[in-house]
C-alpha cells in the first residue's frame, strides 16, 4: 500500500501547450489593440481641445485689439523681451546696427509723436 505519491516532472502534450502560447499571444494582442484605440481617441480629444483653445484665444486676441490699439504695441515689447533674453543667453555674438537695437519696437511710437508735435515754427 502507498502512503505518499510525489509527482515531480509532468508535461503536456504538444499541442496543448502551443494551444495555450497561442490564447496568450492572442490575449496580448487583443490588449495591444485595445490600448492603441484608447490612445487614438485621447489624442483625437487633445487635438480637439487643443483647437478650441487656439480659437478661444485667437477670438480674444482680436477683441483686445480691437478695442485696445495699444495691445499690439505690448504684444511687440514682450515679443522684443524674448528675443532679448535668446540673444543674451546665446553663445553666438549678434551685431545690430543701431537702426535695429530694441528692434524698431519704437519706430511707430516716435512717428507719431513727430506727426503731431506742434509746429514751432
Amino acid at each position: 500500500m502507498l502512503e505518499d505519491v510525489s509527482i515531480i516532472h509532468l508535461t503536456f502534450g504538444a499541442e496543448y501547450t502551443a494551444a495555450i502560447e497561442a490564447k496568450q499571444v492572442a490575449q496580448q494582442d487583443a490588449e495591444r489593440a485595445r490600448f492603441i484605440v484608447e490612445r487614438a481617441i485621447q489624442e483625437k480629444k487633445s487635438t480637439v481641445i487643443r483647437a478650441l483653445g487656439v480659437s478661444k484665444s485667437a477670438e480674444l486676441v482680436g477683441e483686445a485689439i480691437k478695442n485696445n490699439p495699444a495691445f499690439v504695441q505690448l504684444r511687440r515689447l514682450d515679443a522684443a523681451k524674448e528675443i532679448a533674453t535668446v540673444i543674451s543667453r546665446s553663445a553666438n555674438k549678434v551685431y545690430l546696427n543701431s537702426d535695429s537695437l530694441l528692434l524698431n519696437i519704437l519706430h511707430d511710437t516716435q512717428q507719431s509723436y513727430v506727426s503731431t508735435a506742434p509746429n514751432l515754427r
